[in-house]
C-alpha cells in the first residue's frame, strides 16, 4: 500500500509503520531508564517502571537520584575530563584519515587498492584482542605513556582511522573530478587542493563521522578504564560506573547519571544533526 507525495514519488505505508515500530522500540528502554531515574531505590526494586507510568499520582516520584550523583566526588571532574579525551580523539583520526582518503582517491601510487583493502579489513578485527600488546608497548616496559591522556588519543586515533578512511574516502569519490582537474590546471599543489576544495566539499561527511567518533569515545567505559585508571583522570562514563557497588547499591544513581552523561553528545549531535545523514548517505552511490 502506498500513497503519493508532493514531489510524485510513492511513499510506502509498510516502511512508515516499520520504521515507528523501531522507534518505539528503541525509545522503551530509554524511558525505562528516564522513569526510573526519578524513583527511589526501594520501589526499583519492587515493582517495573512500567507500573510508574500506569499508577502516575500514587507513585513515590524523587530528584534525589540526580543530586546525589552531581554530588559525587569529582563528578564536575570527570566531566572535564572526558572532553579532553573526547575532542583531541574526534579531531585526530577525522584529519589523518581525511588526508588518507585524498589519497586514495584523487592521488595514483603503486599498491593503493591492496593497502585500501588491508585499512578497511582492520574493521573486523577487535579492539579488544590488541588490548595486551597496548598495554605492554604504552606501559613502564614501552613508551611509559600509560595513565595519560596521549594513551588514549592514540588508541582512539587508531581504532577510529579504518572506518574513518573508508567513510570519507567514499564520500570523496562522488565529488567531481573536473573541480581538481581545474586546480591542477592552475598549478594548485595537493596540499592548496586539499584544504581549498576538498575540504570544503566534504563537510557533511566530516561532521558525520564527528558525531559518530564523538559519541564513541565519550560513551568508551573499556578503553578509559585500562588506559586511564579510576583516578584523577577519570572519565565520566568510568565515574559512573564506580557508583554501582559491588553487591548493586547504587543502581538507582545510575539511571540518573546515564541522563546527566547525555547532555554533552546530545549538544554535539544537534548541533551537526544537519550533516549526518547527508554525510552518511552520499557515499553510499556513486553515479
Amino acid at each position: 500500500m502506498s500513497a503519493n507525495t508532493e514531489g510524485g514519488r510513492k511513499r510506502s505505508w509498510f516502511s512508515i509503520l516499520t520504521m515507528t515500530f523501531l522507534c518505539l522500540l528503541w525509545t522503551v528502554p530509554t524511558l525505562g531508564l528516564l522513569v526510573s531515574s526519578f524513583r527511589p531505590r526501594i520501589d526499583i526494586e519492587r515493582n517495573g517502571w512500567w507500573t510508574a507510568l500506569f499508577n502516575f499520582f500514587d507513585t513515590t516520584w524523587t530528584t534525589s537520584n540526580y543530586s546525589n550523583v552531581l554530588t559525587q566526588k569529582d563528578m564536575a571532574g570527570s566531566f572535564v575530563n572526558s572532553i579532553v579525551v573526547a575532542v583531541p580523539a574526534t579531531i585526530l583520526p577525522i584529519m589523518f584519515a581525511a588526508f588518507a582518503a585524498y589519497a586514495f582517491t584523487f592521488m595514483s601510487f603503486r599498491g593503493k587498492d591492496v593497502l585500501f583493502v588491508l585499512i578497511v579489513a582492520l574493521m573486523v578485527v577487535p579492539i579488544q584482542a590488541a588490548f595486551v600488546p597496548l598495554l605492554t608497548l604504552l606501559g613502564p616496559d614501552g613508551l611509559d605513556i600509560n595513565g595519560e591522556y596521549l594513551a588514549v588519543w592514540i588508541l582512539h586515533t587508531g581504532f577510529g582511522m579504518p572506518l574513518a578512511i573508508y567513510t570519507i574516502r567514499n564520500y570523496m569519490s562522488t565529488l567531481p573530478r573536473t573541480v581538481i582537474e581545474s586546480a591542477k590546471i592552475d598549478g594548485a599543489t595537493h596540499f592548496q587542493t586539499f584544504w581549498r576544495l576538498i575540504v570544503p566539499m566534504s563537510v557533511p561527511v566530516l561532521a558525520a563521522f564527528a558525531i559518530l567518533q564523538f559519541l564513541w569515545v565519550w560513551n568508551d567505559l573499556l578503553i578509559a578504564l585500562l588506559f586511564l585508571g579510576s583516578g584523577d583522570k577519570s572519565t565520566v562514563i568510568v565515574n559512573l560506573a564506580s557508583l554501582l557497588g559491588t553487591q548493586g547499591q547504587g543502581a538507582e544513581l545510575l539511571t540518573a547519571g546515564a541522563f546527566i552523561s547525555m547532555l554533552v553528545p546530545l549538544l554535539v549531535f544537534f548541533g551537526l544533526q544537519r550533516y549526518f545523514v547527508r554525510g552518511l548517505t552520499a557515499g553510499a552511490v556513486k553515479g
